[in-house]
This record gives structure tokens, sequence and C-alpha cells, in this order.
């Protein structure tokens, strides 16, 4: 067997798996759809390319996903490298996203954090300042969850061992969520 053809079913061996998280992909986008449908504000962290998905979910809600409709409030917190970088020098790398989670958000928010380990500091440190602020939160994993697992309003854990197969279940899923959230958006 090719490497690709390898890819191809280890890829679709793990986004089958995401049929064991249907429930829990339900009521994270019950989560968002609540959260922008009562005024409140999507704010989104990740590392590497979990920070680039995090971008383009944002992206979805902030633009648009399909079709046009009015922009909603979507903040990606990795997104102003300024700030990332003061805070990181001044505090500590940890608390790059748990600093904008407070100063950031309110009542009502929601805070989605990815990582493909669960074991990034600064996201557990993100998903323990929302949970201290009392929003809503939403937690893409892989792996075992690691440390971040049991911390969000909502996990999402992928199984399997490789970053790549993992990550790519991540963005599938954020799609997935926006279907389901987009329809219920005011045009």
């Amino acid at each position: 067997m090719s490497h690709v053809q390898a890819s191809i079913d280890q890829a679709t061996t793990t986004i089958g798996s995401l049929r064991d998280l249907e429930d829990n992909i339900m009521r994270a986008a019950a989560l968002v759809r609540d959260c922008l449908g009562h005024g409140g504000k999507l704010l989104a962290c990740g590392n590497g390319g979990s920070a680039a998905d995090a971008s383009d979910f944002t992206t979805e809600y902030v633009c648009r996903f399909s079709g046009d409709r009015q922009s909603f409030p979507a903040i990606n917190l990795a997104a102003d490298g300024g700030l990332l970088t003061a805070i990181g020098n001044d505090y500590a790398f940890e608390e790059v996203f748990a600093r904008q989670v407070r100063g950031f958000g309110k009542a009502g928010d929601v805070v989605i954090a990815i990582s493909t380990s669960g074991r990034s500091k600064n996201i557990v440190r993100a998903l323990e300042e929302a949970r201290r602020l009392q929003l809503g939160s939403i937690a893409l994993l892989g792996k075992d969850g690691g440390a971040a697992k049991g911390l969000a309003t909502v996990d999402l854990v992928v199984p399997g061992q490789v970053t790549a197969r993992i990550q790519e279940a991540h963005k599938f899923m954020l799609h997935v969520i926006c279907e389901l959230v987009d329809p219920s958006l005011k045009k």
C-alpha cells in the first residue's frame, strides 16, 4: 500500500470515529448558536496549526460561512503578535490566552480552545480562566485529551495519535459546527 493510500485510510478512520462525538458536536453547536444569538462573542485559541484553525473558525463568523449574512463577533486570540509577545514576555507564555480571555471575555461569551495533544499549558490556562469567569467553552483535543480534558463545558476529543489526522478532524468538526449554526443566524 502506498503512503498516500495509507494516509487516506487513516484519515477515513479518524473522521469516522467522530460519529461517537455527535452528541458533543451538537452541544458545541448549541453553545455557539446561543452565544451569538444573545449578543455574545467567540474567543478562539490554539498554537501553530491549531491557531490557523482558530483563525479559520473566527473568520467564518466575522465574514461568512455560506451565503451572505451579518457579521458576528469572533476573535482569534492567536492573531496579534504584539499582544502575544508582550504577555509572553511580561507574564509567561502559558498566560497568552488566559490573559486575553480575562480581558475580552464577558458573560455569555464562548471560548474555543484547540490543542491536538491537550497538553499545551496556554490552552489549559485559557480553559481554566473561562471556567473561573463562568464562560462557556469548547475544547477540541486529541489523543487522550491531556490535561485540558474535563476543563471545558464541551470536550471534543479525537482519538488517535497522528497529529495531522487529529488536526484534520478538528477542522472537520469546526466546519460541521458552522453548518449547524449558520442557518439560525440572521441573514
